[in-house]
């Protein structure tokens, strides 16, 4: 099988969380859409120093986080994630690489989410039993 890659948009969790209490417009959500690279070896959600600055992620902590070719890296770690893809949403933390490196979507978001991956078709997809998983977005 080979790489499988997913649009999906991230946005600021605490933003939603004022906007629900009334404090922010849902127009003031700072928001992203991005291809990401379905990978489940990796159990958390990654993102790039470049997204995290754009959606001002507060760090909560920092991770060892093993690389794909074995070497540990110690990166930051944020919170308050939302992750939408179709009709999913999965609301996470973040693994934080280096600059511009690649999107990736984990394990953890992708069970939240309830997808799986279509060997066939090379495609994420949402649960093919529960198509019309019901969902609140602001």
């Amino acid at each position: 099988m080979g790489q499988i890659y997913a649009d999906i948009e991230l946005i600021n969790g605490d933003d939603l969380a004022y906007v629900r209490r009334g404090d922010m417009d849902p127009d003031e959500v700072r928001r992203i859409n991005v291809s990401a690279l379905v990978d489940t070896g990796s159990v958390f959600m990654v993102i790039n120093e470049n997204i995290q600055d754009y959606l001002r992620l507060p760090v909560v902590g920092r991770k060892t986080a093993q690389m794909a070719n074995g070497d540990l890296v110690e990166c930051n770690f944020v919170a308050s994630l939302e992750i939408r893809f179709e009709n999913r949403t999965a609301y996470c933390s973040a693994i934080v690489l280096p600059e511009d490196s690649e999107v990736l979507l984990g394990a953890i978001p992708l069970e939240e989410m309830d997808v799986l991956i279509h060997p066939q078709r090379q495609e994420l997809i949402v649960h093919p039993d529960l198509p019309q998983r019901a969902q609140t977005r602001i």
